[in-house]
């Protein structure tokens, strides 16, 4: 018998707990930083005017991203720092999460498209959702990323 709790909670930045936001941080900077060798400044001052997605199962956070308004880091509204735990990959959290946030994000936001940086090897990942590439790869600190447009 499976006895796993999993739930949602989305918050603005202001609301989040010091525990949800150091768990929050450490998930990115697990497969941000570590898993994916890539030095940069994850701390980027949109956070504060963000909506925070996270995703958990028994109190930890297996799944996570931020809801980015019109404005914040596109001309539309953005989904941003999807992450998962590497101990919950191919369990279907990932798409759990994208599936909530797109429609959490037109609850906060409206009807409208969605914009987000893909890391490219995520391109038919994100296209199962509606999202389309739009524009040329480019290098987003060492990693190949595309624009991809959710009409």
């Amino acid at each position: 018998m499976n006895t796993a709790t999993s739930y949602f909670s989305l918050k603005p930045f202001e609301l989040l707990t010091p525990f949800e936001l150091y768990a929050m941080l450490q998930l990115r900077n697990e497969v941000f930083v570590v898993e994916q060798n890539c030095v940069f400044q994850d701390a980027d001052n949109k956070d504060q005017k963000s909506i925070h997605l996270m995703f958990w199962e028994n109190n930890e956070l297996i799944a996570y991203c931020r809801l980015l308004p019109p404005g914040l880091a596109y001309n539309e509204m953005s989904i941003g720092r999807v992450v998962s735990s590497p101990k919950y990959r191919k369990t279907g959290a990932g798409r759990r999460l994208i599936a909530e946030a797109i429609q959490l994000i037109h609850q906060q936001f409206g009807e409208g498209p969605i914009r987000i940086g893909a890391q490219c090897y995520l391109i038919k990942f994100y296209a199962s959702f509606g999202f389309i590439e739009e524009g040329e790869m480019y290098l987003e600190d060492g990693i190949e990323h595309i624009e991809m447009v959710r009409p």
